[in-house]
């Protein structure tokens, strides 16, 4: 069921991906090409540095956002970069530039933050700006968002919930008279950034993706015994010898392991599995160390 679960997001993600940007299996490099036709050499440098500056595990992530960027800039113009935001917030020129990320989104990288940035001007153009925002944490359906004081029975009212994702609320009259709202779920969609971003992440896999850097980082070497462990592991817990692939030397050895593995998508001890796996990539030694430690005591 997993399994099946998996590929079919990988699935979606293809089709998604072919959609929005004419390719089935994204590379770095032709993402990087086409974004430069459509974002200018110079933004484009600046997401390449800040990709490079990022965890190799968390580079695909990165990668992603710049799809986003890719598909909302086509979208929205290139005007979209040097756009005036008031007071409160620079352009998003100004925002790539200080590398810095910037309110509301100060949980986010740069990149990710331009990325949720667009997707949400992009849902904005198509559906207009929304009414209110509900968390769907919570699949409660009545009364979660707030009323205009112009609502009437049968309007629907455009409601945010994540970055680019839109839903209706659907007002309606309660037995007591009152006004209230019902959220419809099958209204639920994301504008076309937020499907770049997630398309390609999914259809792209963790990597390696190498962005001509020299040395490669994927090619560094990695803790031998840690390696050969949390090999052991994947064996020993369903992983096929094809997935866990050679023996891991480099850094890239275990990204393209992790990606075969596809560790989301099985039960829930590989959780602590792919946190002493990213540090193991990311050369953290003593996250390492203590995830190495919580393995250890899980399986004894």
């Amino acid at each position: 069921m997993r399994e099946a679960r998996a590929e079919d997001a990988r699935t979606e993600a293809r089709r998604l991906v072919t959609s929005l940007l004419g390719t089935e299996r994204p590379q770095a490099g032709a993402l990087l090409r086409e974004a430069e036709a459509a974002l200018g050499a110079g933004r484009v440098e600046h997401c390449v540095e800040l990709a490079r500056g990022a965890p190799l595990t968390r580079r695909s992530t990165e990668l992603s956002a710049v799809a986003a960027l890719l598909v909302g800039t086509r979208d929205l113009g290139e005007e979209w970069w040097r756009r005036p935001r008031g007071d409160k917030l620079p352009a998003p020129d100004e925002a790539l530039a200080a590398a810095t990320a910037i309110d509301p989104w100060t949980d986010l990288t740069v990149l990710e933050m331009l990325a949720a940035w667009i997707a949400d001007d992009a849902a904005d153009e198509v559906w207009g700006p929304p009414a209110a925002s509900a968390d769907l944490n919570s699949w409660q359906a009545e009364d979660r968002v707030g009323l205009p004081p112009d609502a009437e029975p049968g309007r629907r009212l455009v409601v945010a919930f994540d970055a680019g994702g839109r839903l209706d609320a659907l007002v309606v009259r309660r037995p007591d008279g009152e006004l209230g709202s019902n959220l419809d779920f099958a209204s639920l969609r994301y504008s076309r950034p937020a499907e770049a971003q997630w398309s390609w992440g999914v259809a792209a896999g963790l990597g390696p993706h190498r962005l001509e850097e020299d040395p490669d980082p994927y090619a560094e070497p990695v803790d031998g015994d840690a390696a050969r462990t949390l090999r052991a592991w994947a064996l020993d817990n369903g992983a096929s010898a094809g997935q866990a692939g050679e023996p891991w030397r480099t850094r890239g050895d275990v990204v393209a392991a992790v990606d075969r593995v596809d560790w989301m998508w099985r039960s829930g001890e590989w959780f602590a599995w792919w946190r002493a796996v990213s540090a193991l990539v990311d050369g953290d030694a003593d996250r390492l160390a203590a995830r190495l430690e919580d393995i250890a005591e899980d399986s004894g």
